[in-house]
C-alpha cells in the first residue's frame, strides 16, 4: 500500500485508462531516477515485473528509494495546451526547473 502518496481522482483515472490499454499484469511505475537539469527526475512507465523492493496500490508501483523521496507527494494529471502529463507536487523538493519533471533536494 502506498499511504506515503496522495494520487488525485484525475491521475488515478487517467493511469486506468492507459492500463486498461496495455497486456494484462502490466503496471504504471513511478520512479525517481538520477538525472534531468537540476539532479533528479520523475519517471513513469509501463513495467509487468514487481521488484522485491516494490509498493504496490492497485495498477501503480513504486520501488522503496523513490518512496523515500516521494513521501507527501500529491500526483496529479494535466491537461493543458502544450500537452498532457502527470505532475507531481512535492514539498521536499528545494527547487525544480521549468519542465516540473526535474528538481533538487
Amino acid at each position: 500500500m502506498i499511504k506515503e502518496i496522495n494520487f488525485s481522482k484525475k491521475a488515478v483515472e487517467r493511469i486506468n485508462q492507459l492500463i486498461a490499454k496495455k497486456p494484462s499484469g502490466t503496471f504504471f511505475r513511478i520512479a525517481v531516477k538520477g538525472g534531468g537539469c537540476s539532479g533528479f527526475k520523475y519517471d513513469f512507465t509501463f513495467d509487468n515485473k514487481i521488484e522485491d523492493n516494490d509498493l504496490k496500490h492497485g495498477n501503480i508501483v513504486i520501488d522503496n528509494s523513490s518512496l523515500e523521496m516521494l513521501k507527501g507527494s500529491e500526483v496529479d494529471f494535466s491537461q493543458e495546451l502544450i500537452g498532457d502529463s502527470f505532475k507531481i507536487s512535492n514539498p521536499k523538493t528545494k527547487s525544480s526547473c521549468g519542465c516540473g519533471i526535474s528538481f533538487s533536494f
